[in-house]
């Protein structure tokens, strides 16, 4: 189990790669597709369940008994023997009885109220956000209420913020693992809290690195592609934390692979190139307005103008005014080769009709 573990945090956080993770261990490669999908080792698992060749015709009658018992009195309900006796005297059922007392024993387990008890073990903490109505300076506004509690010994942590955001979401857990002096081996997260579904990979610019950032998704298991800033002189890890230089060394490392490269051009189309139609191109970075509403609403028209012009992109071909300003040269020569092909359209028909009209007279004439 701690090989297990051990293999799965090294390269998950890149530490190690797939195929150093193989030779270093002695492991095949289907082992650590199977370690890097579960969390511990899921021991045997059949693939198919055995035929009941005989049985098979005579389960749901014995779904209807048990079905029907459920509604009867404890001392009338039927025994896994007398569903035997009467699959074997009414039904013609010719197999073994031992069968039907496993079927029997299947659906009962399967139907039986299950009671979870709730218990927490030590080392885990739940994360949510909350809203609250706060007063400052005398005026009313909404805060987002983060909070970390250790339900194993009920400890809890509370952080109010401006606003729900991942720069809060992240200083949030700083803070809760400062005061705790530790870091919880499992967390787990609300949906509302921002972790809806599992967080794989980190993708963000440079603006976004940091060595605290990367250390702490390291720690969580989440691969980070984040381009690092060129200081004037290099980093110097001699009084640094060892897990902090393993953490920036492996995002350097991902971000400068092609799949690194890869990503960051796809968040640059999905992200960056929609800022700068809206921001740049759509006027919307220099807006001369008074008042965060109306700011608001100017930046929503420039969205909405932006969004329509994709739409006619995809439609006609054509999404701004622009891409209209040449459309009177192209249709020019078109229109003047289109005249001319009428024309000569015009004159072959002539000629045709006036050559048939002389053959008529002359044939008149004979």
């Amino acid at each position: 189990m701690e090989i297990w573990s051990e293999i799965r945090r090294e390269v998950l956080t890149g530490v190690l790669s797939k195929r150093g993770a193989i030779a270093k261990y002695g492991i095949g490669w289907h082992t650590l597709k199977k370690m890097l999908a579960h969390d511990e080792p899921p021991g045997y698992r059949q693939a198919n369940q055995r035929p009941k060749p005989k049985l098979e015709p005579f389960l749901p009658v014995i779904r209807q008994i048990l079905e029907d018992d459920g509604k009867a009195p404890t001392k009338q309900k039927h025994t896994a023997h007398r569903i035997f006796e009467r699959l074997r005297d009414e039904h013609g059922y010719t197999g073994g009885e031992t069968v039907v007392k496993d079927a029997v024993r299947e659906y009962r387990i399967s139907h039986r109220e299950v009671f979870l008890p709730l218990s927490h073990p030590p080392g885990e903490a739940q994360v949510d956000f909350g809203e609250a109505t706060v007063r400052i300076a005398g005026k009313e506004t909404k805060a987002a209420i983060f909070v970390m509690t250790l339900p194993y010994s009920g400890a809890m942590f509370v952080q109010a913020f401006p606003k729900e955001c991942t720069e809060t979401f992240m200083e949030g857990h700083r803070r809760a693992f400062e005061e705790f002096g530790g870091v919880p081996r499992r967390i787990t997260y609300d949906k509302k809290a921002g972790c809806d579904s599992e967080v794989e990979a980190i993708v963000a610019d440079k603006g976004y690195h940091s060595t605290k950032v990367l250390t702490l998704a390291a720690e969580f298991g989440m691969q980070t592609y984040i381009p690092e800033r060129m200081g004037p002189t290099p980093r110097r890890w001699a009084d640094k934390d060892p897990a902090e230089k393993k953490a920036v060394y492996a995002a350097r490392r991902r971000t400068k692979s092609t799949h690194g490269k890869l990503l960051s051009r796809t968040r640059s189309e999905l992200v960056e190139r929609s800022f700068a139609h809206v921001c740049d191109t759509g006027g919307a970075r220099r807006t001369w307005l008074r008042g965060l509403q109306s700011v608001t609403k100017r930046h929503l028209m420039k969205a909405a103008a932006r969004n329509l012009s994709t739409i006619m992109r995809v439609i006609c071909g054509i999404g701004s005014p622009r891409a209209l300003q040449g459309l009177r040269a192209l249709l020019q020569p078109a229109w003047t080769h289109f005249d001319r092909l009428i024309s000569a359209l015009e004159h072959l028909l002539g000629r045709a009709i006036g050559d048939g009209n002389a053959a008529g007279q002359s044939t008149l004439a004979v």
